[in-house]
């Protein structure tokens, strides 16, 4: 099988790139497709990166019931699941507590979906499904989320040699699942892994960090984002997952469409996957109060790039985010500060660049870059020239 969607990191590519040329890699050809297989057929070198884990792997009864739970499963675009090509990553007691973890398979989207299963009775049913927001597949991942009655966990492919949590201490796992990690609702935390030596990192990797958005991340949203340098920990200190989330916030504002119609109930298209940054515009003073600084967010989605604003006041009070706004050369966002919106400009400032705002705006900010007025009424159409090209944004009116 093969990904559609935008290439992803340069370590997955190259894990991608060892996995269907090494003998024996991808799933094995002759298995039927009425049962899914237990584990994954994924190799780094001589590594089983997904070998099957949990005490009830090789039990035929719990692998058909959870073969049967996921065939019935459909995706919110009412695809399914191709067995040959997913895997049971594990399948046993948790604490007393039936689990299976599915890597899915849903050609029709070219997406690849965690299904968290659960036994009712004689039958297993699917009680999380979250799809993987990264390119490619979700077994090509390392860390991968669980959320259970007593918290979160998170189960770890064979590559990993030790998981560090939200305090910097290394996490207790037995058979590739953690112990229950204190994962706050509407907080990011960051983990960071430790990758062994293998054939696709020669040296391993001493701290492949990802960011958790928080336990009250709703399905279908995946919850881990990437984060390689650092910088997305920084970029969300101090926001609330939960608004960033939401329908209005940058995460959750632009729904995913399929052909002429949005797709609520799918993973909307700003939702991020990685290279979370934070970038300041300057402190800005609107109505006489103390000096607040401006940031702008940045983060891929599975679309493109994405931006956002973000208002921090001076005393340390609640943050104001806007929505998303996909990068471009001239930037529009309408930033919901309490009592006033507000519509926001911003753009690289350079010396051929030249902005122009409709007569008679009322400019609360004005400088290089930047400019802020009230969210007009109806309407308004403003412009960045450059040498060669000029750049219209609409703000303002329903």
């Amino acid at each position: 099988m093969a990904s559609v969607r935008r290439r992803g990191t340069k370590a997955t590519a190259l894990l991608t790139l060892l996995l269907v040329t090494v003998t024996g890699c991808g799933p094995v050809a002759d298995r039927g497709p009425t049962t899914l297989p237990v584990g994954y057929d994924t190799l780094d070198g001589s590594l089983a990166v997904w070998p099957p884990r949990g005490s009830l792997a090789g039990d035929a009864g719990t692998t058909a019931a959870v073969t049967a739970a996921v065939r019935d499963w459909r995706s919110p675009v009412d695809d399914r699941v191709h067995l040959p090509s997913s895997g049971i990553l594990f399948s046993g007691q948790v604490d007393g507590t039936p689990l299976a973890l599915v890597a899915a398979d849903v050609p029709g989207e070219s997406a690849s979906w965690l299904l968290q299963l659960t036994r009712d009775g004689d039958r297993w049913t699917v009680r999380h499904a979250t799809e993987y927001t990264d390119p490619g597949y979700l077994v090509y991942s390392d860390v991968l989320p669980v959320q259970l009655a007593d918290g979160r966990r998170y189960l770890t492919s064979a590559r990993v040699e030790r998981l560090l949590g939200p305090a910097g201490r290394a996490l207790p796992t037995a058979d590739g699942l953690t112990g229950p990690v204190a994962v706050p609702a509407c907080r990011a935390v960051e983990l960071t892994a430790t990758l062994r030596p293998t054939r696709s990192l020669p040296r391993g990797r001493a701290a492949d960090r990802v960011l958790d958005l928080g336990t009250a991340t709703a399905d279908p949203r995946y919850p881990l984002v990437r984060d390689e340098t650092g910088a997305g920990r920084r970029a969300v200190t101090g926001l609330d997952t939960c608004a960033l989330a939401g329908e209005r916030g940058p995460f959750g504002s632009i729904p995913r469409r399929i052909g002429d119609r949005d797709a609520p109930r799918s993973v909307p298209e700003s939702w991020p996957m990685a290279k979370l940054a934070v970038r300041s515009l300057g402190e800005v003073a609107l109505g006489g109060g103390e000096p607040a600084d401006l940031e702008q967010l940045s983060w891929e989605s599975a679309t493109g790039t994405m931006t956002a604003v973000v208002y921090r006041p001076a005393d340390g009070g609640t943050p104001v985010v806007s929505p998303a706004d996909r990068a471009s050369t001239l930037q529009a966002y309408l930033l919901p500060m309490p009592g006033q919106p507000l519509a926001v400009l911003s753009w690289r400032a350079t010396r051929d660049a030249s902005f122009a705002a409709p007569p008679g705006t009322a400019r609360l900010v004005d400088r290089p870059g930047l400019m802020v007025a009230p969210q007009p009424a109806t309407k308004q159409t403003f412009s960045l020239a450059g040498t060669e090209k000029t750049w219209y944004r609409s703000v303002g009116g329903r």
